[in-house]
């Protein structure tokens, strides 16, 4: 009998143990399950993340676009010369002649250069051997607005000359084909259009315009503010030579027409004079 009741109980622990080894065998295939889900959310959360960064907007501020022009006044005794000095300088720069016209005593020039040496042609005009800069004046205009207004466009525009091919392949019928080709060809028309305009504002843009023109002679001086009493002084005789020099011209345009004029009148007072003498005594005798 206490063989038999060994063996049973051996045959219990047995199982108990098998059990308690599914049960920890279960658990940890759970627990293993489980840390995959748990590990997913952090990356679900990461993914979030940087979803809401890519969608946050971007707080940069669009590059300027602006068309800079110039145009510069020299004086100088050699017109060709000047000419010849300020063509080589914009090419050792790396723009070109866009127009040209000269004289002898005169000529203008309009150069074609990149924005981002203007300065630097700028500053060579004013250096050019033999001249003497009498005016120099620069300008900027911001074409953002435009440039953007065409990009826009211009999507749309292709946009709808895809849609409109798309169509013509479609077509069935000679009627549809000749129909959707006349309409593909009006907005190919209006992209090659606004393509067009696009890229003059982009050229304006990346290359600046200067004018120039060179004047045969010196520049004229600037005068010299002067102040305090004697500098009043001096501008109150020429004034007084100013005002002299107008009244000789109103004397001298006055001065023929008195010539005329005077003589005229003084005969005409006489004989007035002789009329009343006259008379004058008849009618005391009456």
């Amino acid at each position: 009998m206490s063989r038999r009741v060994l063996a049973v109980a051996a045959l219990a622990l047995v199982a108990l143990a098998g059990c308690s080894a599914g049960s920890s065998d279960s658990g940890g295939s759970a627990e293993m399950a489980a840390a995959p889900a748990q590990g997913q959310a952090p990356a679900k959360d990461s993914a979030g993340t940087a979803n809401a960064e890519a969608k946050q907007p971007d707080s940069t501020a669009p590059n300027r676009q602006l068309v800079r022009t110039a145009q510069v006044e020299l004086r100088g005794d050699d017109v060709s010369g000047a000419l010849v000095k300020v063509k080589d300088l914009v090419a050792r720069e790396g723009g070109f002649v866009g127009q040209e016209n000269s004289t002898t005593s005169s000529g203008s020039v309009t150069l074609r250069v990149p924005v981002d040496r203007m300065d630097a042609v700028l500053k060579g005009l004013g250096e050019v051997e033999g001249t003497t800069v009498a005016r120099r004046e620069t300008k900027s205009e911001d074409v953002t607005d435009q440039v953007v207004d065409v990009e826009a466009r211009l999507a749309t525009q292709r946009a709808s000359v895809d849609r409109v091919r798309v169509l013509l392949e479609r077509a069935a019928t000679t009627a549809e084909i000749v129909d959707i080709e006349g309409e593909l060809t009006k907005r190919q028309s209006d992209l090659e259009s606004l393509q067009r305009r696009y890229d003059s504002l982009k050229g304006q843009v990346a290359q600046s315009t200067i004018t120039v023109s060179i004047r045969q002679g010196a520049a004229p001086a600037v005068a010299e503010e002067k102040l305090g009493f004697l500098g009043a002084l001096e501008s109150g005789w020429h004034a007084l030579l100013e005002a002299l020099r107008v009244l000789l011209v109103v004397i001298g345009a006055a001065l023929p027409f008195a010539i005329v004029v005077v003589p005229v009148g003084v005969l005409w007072v006489l004989r007035r004079r002789r009329r009343t003498v006259k008379i004058t005594p008849a009618t005391s005798s009456n």
